[in-house]
């Protein structure tokens, strides 16, 4: 099989390319994929350069933890309804970046007949993700919620929840990426790339914000947090400057704000199943849509993991096995 493999912690220059590895054989429970689109997200370039939070990734590693494809080959003990099937699937946290993935059955979704496979292969991780921060932080009609990265794959989708949900959205987002986040329903985008930008957000928000969905973190949670009124909610999901927010707990409980960490975001690995499910039958349906923003042939991995980590990627990544 071809893949992508990393010798050892780094810089995207680590990821190589080898077109002629064995290909792997599934176990009992497991199924083989062949691999049409491997998702790439934010935490395999934190993997690759060793600073990941959780486990450290073993090396060599063939990273990717999502996956689209078919099914071409059963393991002992497998349905044999699973033959042929058209799906996307998790991967036990590694082996993505390939022609080839196993996964274990209780980790595959069937693909609804409407919906393309790229575009499910990219709500995989940022659907149920989305989802799960957007049932948490209970958003409601006529609210005013804040979120950052607005044009990203999470927040892509978010804005599109929030908007459903009859809030007032306010996206945050570089200028490049502005039209993107109006164009996912936000009637309000900020540039906050921008030095003034909290002021132009306090201007469009006099009265404060319900919901902040944080993205970002470090000094924009600095400038964020202040503006939640009582009763609001903060969410931060991700670092994508590099360095987590801090918030004290005792400022939020005394100004009466929720903080509600990733930790606490969609249960269990049955209730991130069923998120996955949901966000695939919202997207059948047309309520939801991924952003593909690019795509690279798989021996352009390291080029992929590079502009993700320039911040000039729209979206969704996805890496092409076949291209």
């Amino acid at each position: 099989m071809r893949a992508v493999i990393a010798d050892r912690p780094g810089g995207p220059e680590v990821l190589r390319f080898d077109p002629e590895l064995p290909d792997p054989e599934p176990g009992t429970g497991q199924v083989r994929i062949a691999v049409e689109y491997a998702a790439i997200t934010f935490i395999d370039t934190q993997r690759r350069a060793g600073r990941a939070p959780g486990p450290a990734a073993t090396f060599p590693a063939v990273l990717g933890n999502g996956v689209g494809g078919f099914v071409e080959r059963l393991g002992p003990g497998t349905d044999p309804s699973w033959a042929g099937a058209r799906v996307v699937s998790t991967t036990g946290g590694a082996g993505g970046y390939a022609s080839l993935a196993l996964a274990d059955i209780a980790d595959l979704h069937r693909v609804p007949e409407p919906l393309d496979l790229a575009d499910a292969t990219a709500l995989l991780a940022d659907g149920r993700t989305a989802l799960a921060l957007h049932d948490a932080a209970r958003v409601r009609a006529e609210e005013t919620v804040v979120i950052t990265a607005a044009a990203g794959g999470v927040g892509g989708i978010l804005v599109q929840l929030a908007t459903s949900a009859g809030a007032v959205v306010i996206a945050l987002a570089s200028p490049d990426k502005l039209d993107r986040a109006r164009g996912h329903g936000a009637p309000i985008a900020i540039d906050y790339r921008e030095p003034g930008w909290p002021t132009d957000l306090r201007a469009a928000a006099p009265h404060g914000v319900d919901v902040v969905f944080d993205g970002v973190g470090a000094s924009t949670t600095d400038a964020l947090f202040p503006l939640v009124r009582a009763g609001g909610r903060y969410l931060a999901h991700g670092a994508a400057s590099g360095t987590w927010g801090a918030i004290e707990p005792d400022r939020a409980t005394a100004r009466g704000v929720g903080v509600i960490p990733l930790a606490a975001i969609g249960g269990g690995p049955d209730d991130m199943f069923a998120y996955t499910e949901r966000a695939l039958d919202l997207a059948a349906h047309g309520t939801i849509h991924a952003t593909i923003g690019q795509t690279f042939p798989l021996g352009q991995a390291a080029e992929a993991h590079a502009a993700i980590e320039a911040r000039t990627t729209i979206g969704k990544t996805l890496l092409l096995p076949n291209a």
